[in-house]
């Protein structure tokens, strides 16, 4: 009979990462534990030696679940899509630089032009950069609609005596550093599109979602992967995603309820994705809207996230399945529906009947139809 090993790292940063690939690749049972899960137990010693077997001891008795830990596929996609993230908010971080340079320079071209680094103004830009200070020479360089704003242009650009040579190289410099990273997020584009080739279907499920893209799509199948049954139902996902208050009540009193911490570059997603939804006509916007007019658009961004992670888990256990929305009166609907069983219940009550309801049974959900997550 041979001998049965289990290894179990706690997780710290990183650091946890080469051994546990390493053993696991050797065919050892390796299981990743989250410090939390223990921390309230009693009789955790201080020195990591007998920190180490009363965690094993933990193990044992079941009093320490699993971690979920990507597979060596979605490891290296994820890889991609993090860095990809991340150099786009190293871009942004850039042309925020950019407009504060002008800014510094008395050029208010932010005020008029929607987006600074269009074609409208990155042309005004490298005209100031080539030496061009007349603003009404500036202004004409309009595209499209920015036309209808030449006499505003010309008036944001009135400072543009005070761009100096100086400014202009700095200019140039950032400039050069968002096209360098735009290729790059280009080239990483390419790269992940093929990687995620074999799971075209998932990407199409994960895109049919309102306020979901192709850039959405792949950043979230990166984080959670294809097969969510290591997830026994969406609310898990969405817990591990930090889309779920965070209970901290001990006997009477009542911790705040805050967001849980969980998988940053999901969170970062899932915000983008909920701000997208609630500007649709649909059901997650109108949730969206329901709960920002009443609750703060923080708490409606986790919130719409949380029915996003349930609905996105539904379609992924679903093969086939594609998002159908609810329409954007479905809780004007459901209320209705509440109030006319309150009416019909009350009036059959006052003629002395004693009322029980039972909802009929809906469709096969093992037919693709449909999604209705709460």
């Amino acid at each position: 009979m041979s001998n049965f090993y289990a290894y179990q790292p706690q997780i710290t940063g990183d650091y946890w990462k080469g051994p546990f690939y390493r053993l696991e690749a050797e065919g050892f049972e390796c299981v990743l534990a989250d410090a939390r899960q223990v921390k309230n137990l009693p009789g955790r010693p201080k020195r990591d030696p007998s920190d180490s077997r009363w965690l094993a001891a933990c193990f044992e008795r079941g009093a320490v679940t699993s971690c979920f830990v990507a597979t060596e596929e979605f490891r290296v996609i994820r890889l991609h899509t993090r860095y990809r993230r991340d150099l786009t908010g190293e871009r942004s971080r850039e042309k925020q630089r950019a407009e504060k340079l002008l800014e510094s320079a008395a050029v208010k071209l932010s005020s008029v032009v929607t987006d600074l680094h269009g074609v409208t103004g990155r042309d005004i830009m490298d005209h100031l950069i080539a030496g061009e200070r007349n603003p009404k020479a500036l202004a004409q360089l309009a595209r499209a609609r920015a036309r209808r704003k030449i006499s505003e242009l010309e008036a944001a650009l009135e400072g543009a005596e005070f761009f100096t040579p100086a400014h202009a190289a700095l200019l140039a410099a950032m400039l050069a550093r968002i096209d360098r990273v735009n290729a790059e997020i280009t080239r990483l584009t390419e790269v992940i599109e093929a990687l995620l080739a074999p799971h075209e279907e998932q990407l199409q499920q994960a895109e049919s979602m309102p306020g979901w893209g192709r850039r959405a799509a792949q950043d979230a199948l990166a984080e959670t992967g294809t097969d969510m049954s290591r997830f026994p139902d969406g609310a898990h996902l969405a817990s591990w995603a930090g889309r779920t208050p965070l209970d901290n009540s001990s006997g009477k009193r009542a911790g705040r309820a805050k967001a849980k911490k969980g998988n940053r570059y999901l969170g970062g997603l899932l915000g983008e994705t909920a701000v997208a939804a609630g500007k649709t006509q649909t059901r997650e916007g109108a949730r969206y809207r329901r709960l920002s007019r009443r609750r703060g658009k923080a708490k409606a961004c986790v919130a719409v996230g949380n029915t996003q992670l349930k609905v996105y888990h539904k379609l992924l256990s679903s093969p086939g399945m594609r998002y159908q929305d609810l329409g954007p009166d479905y809780y004007e609907r459901q209320a209705g529906t509440r109030r006319q069983i309150a009416h019909h219940v009350g009036k059959l009550g006052a003629l002395g009947f004693e009322v029980t309801l039972c909802r009929i049974p809906g469709p096969d959900p093992s037919e693709p139809s449909a999604t209705q997550v709460a």
